[in-house]
């Protein structure tokens, strides 16, 4: 059995409704061995139609990353956000992001 060293969940970001909207998405990220968990952000390929935070829940096991869509974003687009770890078995994190919107 192999153990998971990070599990993130959902590991896809959808966004829909209307472009006159902010929405918010989160993603939990969590730490599943023994050695607290650093995260270190490295490439966002939305920065003009989402932003982002990350908070740490509990220290070095539990995170969240909160996405806020920007309104009057296009309809439709994709990308990701990638994270640099501290875990030689994980060294990076990639969470995708699509959405959909209507006016």
């Amino acid at each position: 059995m192999v153990k998971t060293p990070v599990s993130v969940s959902p590991k896809y970001v959808f966004f829909q409704g209307a472009t006159s909207e902010s929405i918010t998405r989160t993603v939990l990220i969590e730490a599943r061995l023994q050695k607290p968990l650093k995260l270190e952000p490295l490439e966002f390929t939305l920065g003009k139609l989402v932003k982002y935070q990350i908070e740490e829940v509990s220290e070095g096991k539990l995170f969240k990353v909160h996405f806020t869509s920007i309104p009057k974003s296009p309809r439709y687009f994709s990308g990701y956000l990638s994270l640099k770890t501290n875990y030689p078995q994980k060294p990076e994190l990639f969470i995708r992001l699509r959405a959909r919107f209507v006016n």
